[in-house]
C-alpha cells in the first residue's frame, strides 16, 4: 500500500485492522488498511492506529499523479449509498526532494576518485547532450511485464556478461549472448508454460564494485580494476588510473552494442527453425538426455502447430522483447543519462531499462539508494543473509512508495548454505510490512569460491541446488518466484565446474577468461534452463 495517505477526520472505525479487507460499494472495491503501514509505524504500536478505507480506482488514478496532492472521495470512487466511506489525501511521502544530482548530498560507495576535476564535468557534459539509449516508452512496457511475474503470470530470464569489456563490441560475441538467451527462454517458455521476459546484462555492464580497493601482485600495489568505463585491466599505474573520458566510450559502445542486437532482432535470428539453436551436444553425457531432447521437440512441435494449424510462420515473427539490464553502479554515468521525457512525468533513466544495486551499495541512506528512488524504471536490489527488517523496510520504502506493480525486484541471493535459513524469513517479512515484489534468484553470487589452484570458480551442482531450493521455498510459502539472474557468456569458456561435460577444477585454465566473476558457458547455461524449466513444470511456480 503507498505511503503518504491522510486521515479524514470525519471517518471514526469500528475497530483496527492490520491486514487489508475488501469491502464493495457502487460498483467500487474498497480495501480497509491500517494506518500504521501508511505511516510507517511499527507494528507494535498498531492499535493505537486508526483504519484506512480507500478506493482501488481512485488509488490507480492518484498513481498516475504522485507528485500531486489528490483528494478521493465517495464522489471518485463511485461509492454512492455506502456510509462512512473515507476520501483520502495522496501525497509525496519523501523527507526531502529528489533531483537527479541529490544523490551528492550521501555517501556514495565504490565511485572512483578522478584527478582531473575539470576533464570529469566535461565530459558529463557531453554525455548529457548526447540521444537517450533506450526510450521511455520501453521502460513501462517492461514495467508492466514485471508486474505480471510479481502475480505468477510471468517469468523472467536476467543475464549476461559477469563485466562486459569493449573488446566484446564485436558481431560474434554480440550474437553468441543473444543466442544463448533465446534458446534458454524458448526452454524456459516450455518449462513454466508463461511468457519469458529477457532482460539482458548487455550494452552497459561496464563497472564492477570490488571488494578491495588495491591489488597487488609480486609486491606491487595497484589499485583495483573497477571495469572497462573506469580504468583498465592492464597491470601499470597508468592503466589503473581512472579515466573520465572512458565514459564516452562506454557510451559509445552502448549505442553500437544495442543497435546490432536490435538488427538481430528484426533480421530472423530468432528464427525457431535455424538448426543450430537446438545444438544438444552437451546433452550425450547427461542422465537427462532424453528428457532435454524431448523438450526440444515440443518447442519444434509448438511451431510446427502454430504454422500448420493457425497458419502463423514463426519466421513472420520478427519482433521479440528484448531489455537490457545493469548495475547502475557509476553514479555520475547515470545521473547524466537520466532524462525528463517530454509529456511524460517523472525522470527516467534512459542508460537501461533495468538498472539494479548492488550488495554493496544497497545502504538505504546511501547515495545509490538516494539516485534510484526518483527514476521512473522499474529498478533491482540484490539481497543477501544477512538484511534486516529495518533495511527493508526502508529499501521498499524508498523505492517503491506507492506500491507500483513491477516496479521494484528483489534479487535474491543467499548461497546454496544459506538460503533455506534466510530466504523465507525475508519472504516473511516482507509479507508482514504488507509490501509486494518481484522475487528472483540469483544462484550465482553466493556460490563463489578459490579453487585449489587458485582460480576463482562457481559448482553448476550448487548453482542448480540453489535454484531447486528458491523454487521450493517460494512455493512453501505462498510466494512467485519471478525470475532467475544468471551470469553467462555465449563463448567456450571453462570458468564453473560441473555440467554434464564433467568441467573439474583441473580444466579450468583451458579457457578461463574472466577479468572479475566466473560465468557460465553456452552449455552449461542452457543446461541450467533445462533443469529449471524442468523444476517449474512440477512446482506451482511453473
Amino acid at each position: 500500500m503507498p505511503q503518504g495517505l491522510k486521515l479524514r477526520s470525519d471517518y471514526r472505525p469500528d475497530r483496527p485492522t492490520n491486514e487489508p479487507r475488501t469491502k464493495r460499494g457502487g460498483g467500487a472495491q474498497f480495501a480497509l488498511f491500517n494506518s500504521c503501514t501508511l505511516k510507517n509505524i511499527p507494528r507494535s504500536r498498531c492499535l493505537k492506529q486508526k483504519p484506512v478505507l480507500c478506493c482501488r480506482p481512485a488509488w490507480e488514478k492518484a498513481l498516475q499523479t504522485p507528485s500531486r496532492k489528490r483528494v478521493a472521495g465517495p464522489r471518485l470512487c463511485g461509492a454512492k449509498g455506502l456510509p462512512g466511506v473515507l476520501g483520502w489525501e495522496f501525497v509525496n511521502p519523501s523527507e526531502s526532494p529528489w533531483t537527479p544530482q541529490s544523490w551528492t548530498t550521501k555517501t556514495a560507495l565504490q565511485q572512483p576518485s578522478y584527478e582531473d576535476e575539470i576533464g570529469l564535468r566535461a565530459v558529463l557534459a557531453q554525455l548529457a547532450d548526447l540521444p537517450p539509449l533506450i526510450t521511455s516508452w520501453e521502460v513501462l512496457q517492461l514495467r508492466e511485464q514485471l508486474a505480471e511475474a510479481q502475480v505468477g503470470r510471468r517469468f523472467v530470464l536476467q543475464g549476461g556478461d559477469c563485466a562486459e569489456s569493449f573488446s566484446d563490441c564485436n558481431a560474434s560475441a554480440i550474437a553468441a549472448k543473444l543466442k544463448v538467451l533465446l534458446q534458454m527462454s524458448l526452454v524456459l517458455v516450455q518449462g513454466s508454460k508463461r511468457p519469458i521476459t529477457r532482460m539482458a546484462r548487455i550494452a552497459g555492464q561496464y563497472a564492477k564494485p570490488r571488494s578491495d580497493d588495491w591489488e597487488v601482485r609480486d609486491g606491487v600495489r595497484l589499485p583495483s580494476y573497477r571495469g572497462d568505463i573506469i580504468n583498465r585491466a592492464g597491470f601499470t599505474e597508468q592503466d589503473r588510473r581512472p579515466d573520465a573520458e572512458l565514459l564516452l566510450r562506454a557510451y559509445e559502445r552502448s549505442a553500437l552494442t544495442l543497435n546490432f542486437l536490435r538488427s538481430l532482432v528484426k533480421s530472423g535470428f530468432a528464427d525457431l527453425h535455424h538448426s543450430e539453436s537446438w545444438d544438444l551436444t552437451f546433452a550425450k553425457h547427461s542422465p537427462l538426455e532424453d528428457e532435454y531432447r524431448t523438450m526440444a521437440e515440443n518447442v519444434r512441435e509448438s511451431v510446427r502447430f502454430m504454422e500448420n494449424v493457425l497458419g502463423i510462420h514463426a519466421a513472420e515473427i520478427e519482433r521479440i522483447d528484448l531489455f537490457t539490464c545493469h548495475e547502475g553502479l557509476h553514479l555520475h554515468y547515470e545521473q547524466a543519462l537520466t532524462r525528463h521525457v517530454p509529456r511524460r512525468e517523472g525522470w527516467f533513466n534512459l542508460s537501461t531499462h533495468f538498472p539494479w544495486i548492488g550488495l554493496r551499495t544497497s545502504d538505504p541512506g546511501g547515495a545509490h539508494v538516494e539516485y534510484f528512488r526518483g527514476i521512473e524504471n522499474p529498478v533491482g536490489v540484490k539481497v543477501g543473509p544477512s538484511l534486516t527488517q529495518e533495511a527493508l523496510n526502508s529499501l521498499c520504502h524508498s523505492l517503491n512508495p506507492y506500491a507500483v506493480p513491477g516496479k521494484l525486484a528483489l534479487i535474491h541471493r543467499m548461497g546454496v548454505k544459506q538460503i533455506e535459513e534466510h530466504l523465507p524469513r525475508l519472504i516473511r517479512m516482507l509479507r508482514d510490512v504488507g509490501h509486494s515484489v518481484v522475487w528472483i534468484c540469483d544462484p550465482m553470487h553466493g556460490n563463489t569460491y578459490v579453487t585449489s589452484n587458485g582460480y576463482k570458480s562457481r559448482s553448476l551442482g550448487d548453482i542448480r541446488h540453489e535454484l531447486d531450493l528458491a523454487c521450493d521455498i517460494h512455493e512453501g510459502e505462498g510466494s512467485w518466484l519471478g525470475g532467475v539472474h544468471i551470469e553467462l557468456t555465449g563463448d567456450d569458456v571453462t570458468e564453473c565446474t560441473g555440467g554434464s561435460g564433467g568441467l573439474t577444477e583441473a580444466g579450468l585454465d583451458r579457457a578461463y577468461r574472466t577479468e572479475v566473476d566466473p560465468r557460465l558457458n553456452r552449455d552449461q547455461a542452457l543446461e541450467i534452463a533445462m533443469l529449471l524449466a524442468r523444476k517449474l513444470s512440477r512446482s506451482r511456480n511453473g
